[in-house]
């Protein structure tokens, strides 16, 4: 008889775990649909609208303000950075190429002054 409890035990367990994820399912469905509806509430709403689209513009507003008072101060931006770098390693290239040059033009003056020199 005892084994016929535990294999009852065992179908009670599983039907409970069925129910619970049959109740998480629901459960979840129900908060995404509600989630949806406030959702489109507030993007049908006017003044929800004019909230966010203001919010939009004060941000936008801060930075503008941001860079002029940078700009004032004579902080360069971090774009004004990344210019510099580029134009910097741009001017890094050529004057590698310009040492380059120098070089063999010192070889080849070297080796001029060698054969005149026979």
């Amino acid at each position: 008889m005892a084994g016929t409890d535990r294999s009852s035990e065992g179908s009670d367990l599983s039907e409970s775990d069925e129910a619970a994820e049959g109740l998480r399912d629901r459960l979840s469905t129900a908060g995404e649909e509600a989630l949806g509806e406030v959702t489109q509430a507030l993007l049908e709403n006017p003044l929800f609208n004019q909230v966010l689209a203001t919010t939009l513009g004060a941000g936008e507003r801060a930075l503008a303000a941001q860079r002029s008072a940078m700009s004032a101060l004579n902080v360069p931006s971090s774009s004004d950075v990344e210019r510099i770098e580029r134009r910097l390693r741009s001017l890094s290239g050529r004057l590698e190429d310009v040492e380059d040059r120098l070089d063999e033009i010192a070889d080849e003056i070297a080796a001029l002054r060698k054969r005149d020199s026979r």
